[in-house]
């Protein structure tokens, strides 16, 4: 089957267009510069600007007149209540997260999956002092990086992880050898074995994370639960408490999003 984008007229810079508002949200309310948004798209900066004041021009973006980064724009608030009657499940999570929160003193986060990436939607500070701050509200990951990407991959069929793994050959070349198909896969395995995944600081040295799925009324895993901290915090003995406060969380959180979906 052919790209849509090359059987569509106009999808190329429909997506192109999308890829930069997924940008811009991402980098959430500290917006991002033109130089950053066009690197990260791969489009030279005329390009990227022309499709930025396209979007701004219908209220998708908008542009700081001081810093002159581009930030996401009030139609996409709009837009956004409007998609949460039928797709937000964050009223449901809220409470779990700050419970984790509170009972693992760790920051504690709830994201979705959206096509081959993670993105977070709640983020709960626990009380310890020293925190990680490499997910906050709005923060992509693609699918198998982060801990809750982890968790969601590990529990997909089979053929959708290898389907997934020949779509990102540059994951690898992205993130580092550890990400590569082998070491991903065998810690896609673990995952699925003890039944949580645990990112011993492949992102930044330092900083530890474990995610657990959470599922819909079908089985597949549609969000994940995570938590973050430094190292130290996440020695053996503690990760096993860590991941039984967590996956008991998950469950819990799946059987509610079932429970309000029927």
């Amino acid at each position: 089957m052919e790209p849509a984008t090359r059987i569509v007229p106009g999808a190329q810079a429909i997506a192109r267009a999308a890829h930069l508002l997924r940008l811009v949200t991402a980098a959430g309310a500290s917006g991002a510069t033109l130089q950053e948004l066009s690197t990260s798209a791969g489009l030279s900066r005329s390009t990227a600007h022309r499709l930025l004041s396209a979007l701004k021009a219908e209220g998708l973006v908008d542009r700081d007149g001081e810093s002159g980064r581009w930030m996401p724009g009030p139609e996409l608030f709009l837009m956004g209540t409007v998609a949460a009657a039928r797709y937000d499940v964050t009223a449901l999570a809220r409470d779990i997260v700050r419970s984790l929160a509170v009972k693992t003193e760790e920051s504690a986060f709830f994201s979705v999956r959206r096509a081959d990436e993670t993105v977070c939607l709640l983020r709960e500070e626990g009380s310890f002092p020293i925190r990680s701050f490499v997910l906050s509200e709005g923060v992509r990951f693609p699918l198998g990086v982060a801990s809750a990407g982890l968790a969601i991959l590990a529990f997909l069929p089979d053929h959708d992880v290898d389907a997934y793994l020949e779509r990102h050959p540059e994951i690898e070349q992205r993130w580092g050898r550890q990400h590569g198909g082998a070491a991903l896969r065998a810690r896609l395995s673990e995952t699925k074995e003890r039944g949580y995944a645990v990112n011993p600081g492949l992102i930044v040295e330092g900083s530890w994370g474990i995610g657990a799925a959470v599922f819909d009324r079908s089985g597949r895993p549609e969000w994940a639960l995570s938590l973050t901290g430094v190292e130290f915090r996440f020695g053996p003995d503690r990760i096993a408490d860590l991941g039984r406060t967590l996956l008991a969380h998950a469950h819990q959180l799946s059987a509610r999003i079932a429970a309000a979906r029927r």
